[in-house]
């Protein structure tokens, strides 16, 4: 059948290519593990996430520890089902372009704490790729802490906090500290790193006669950028979330609370002064490219000058009149070469007086 032709001032109707169907994941695959604590110790093993609460229903004081990678909105809902998770949470969730806060939901916590890492600028071959975020998300109930990462790497925390059983047995809450407490320490490991970038930095900028890598500097001063827009919303919101959240935060762990987000003010204060310290490296090496200009264009005008003085006695006397009583002299060429170069030395030696050469 010939396509079908449109009328004039007609709009041909778009044809869409067939789409692909889709293979559900399953949630196995997005899960890291999925562990109970009793008194503050990880039981053996993992348990199945649909019977987790039921066997944290066993005992008295304990817990079930959900980790997931970047869950799908269908996975997610499944998960709200069995731990009773709100629908505008799942919507946080799966969106994953959160800034950090604290939230409450009647007796649970939402939490968004976002990750960084860092890679040397020998290692990588575009300077936007030196500080790369993630996101973690973490749900905390009163029986359960479920962490969701996306684009984040975070081990398997659980041993630290078996290491700390006085916080353990404290319940999910505990969870979501050491959480908090690794990404904010991964915090200052990676501002030592920047610190010895912008050191670095200055050192190519104040040396002499170093070529000044201006787009390196800029490149640095974004990424920086970057770290702050992750980094600096946290401290504000772990002081929100333990002044208006006491009665789901124990005594003990609002004072591991707090030195984690002395931690957070610690970095974002550090990271002003890397932003301040690349805008002042900008500054000085705009001004040293335009002295080096300057003296360059000195240089060459100096040099022009040097020249300006042969180019005028041999125009002078490059002039075709019969009267010149020094066209028949015989050491008229000589000299007007010693004067040529007597000339060029005297210049020569007042610029270099001056500085100019």
């Amino acid at each position: 059948m010939p396509p079908r032709i449109p009328m004039p001032g007609q709009r041909p109707k778009r044809v869409e290519p067939p789409r692909r169907p889709t293979i559900p994941v399953p949630l196995e695959r997005q899960i890291d593990f999925c562990r109970v604590f009793v008194d503050g110790k990880r039981q053996p093993g993992n348990v199945r996430m649909a019977h987790a609460l039921e066997v944290v229903e066993r005992y008295e004081n304990a817990f079930v520890w959900l980790s997931l990678k970047e869950p799908t909105n269908e996975q997610m809902e499944k998960i709200a089902e069995i731990f009773d998770v709100e629908d505008l949470v799942v919507d946080d969730v799966v969106d994953a372009h959160q800034r950090p806060k604290i939230e409450r939901n009647d007796e649970q916590l939402f939490m968004v704490v976002r990750s960084v890492s860092y890679r040397d600028d020998e290692e990588v071959a575009d300077a936007r790729e030196i500080i790369s975020t993630g996101e973690v998300q973490m749900i905390v109930g009163e029986r359960f802490a479920i962490t969701i990462r996306h684009n984040a790497h975070l081990p398997d925390l659980t041993a630290k906090l078996e290491e700390e059983e006085d916080l353990a047995v404290l319940g999910p809450t505990a969870v979501a500290w050491a959480v908090s407490d690794y990404l904010v320490d991964n915090y200052l490991k990676v501002t030592d790193f920047l610190e010895d970038d912008v050191d670095e930095l200055e050192n190519e900028v104040f040396t002499p006669r170093h070529t000044i890598n201006i787009d390196k500097i800029y490149s640095y001063k974004r990424e920086v950028l970057e770290m702050r827009h992750a980094i600096d919303p946290l401290a504000p919101a772990l002081r929100n979330g333990l002044t208006n959240n006491k009665d789901l935060l124990r005594k003990a762990l609002r004072s591991y609370f707090r030195d984690v987000q002395d931690n957070a003010t610690i970095v974002s204060d550090r990271l002003s002064g890397f932003d301040e310290r690349l805008t002042s490296l900008l500054d000085a090496s705009v001004a040293k490219v335009t002295m080096q200009q300057n003296a360059d264009m000195r240089t060459i005008s100096a040099v022009v000058g040097m020249a300006a003085v042969p180019t005028l006695i041999a125009g002078i006397y490059g002039m075709n009149f019969e009267e010149m009583p020094e066209l028949k002299w015989s050491f008229g060429y000589p000299l007007a070469l010693v004067v040529m170069l007597a000339a060029m030395a005297l210049m020569f030696w007042w610029f270099r007086k001056n500085h100019w050469l």
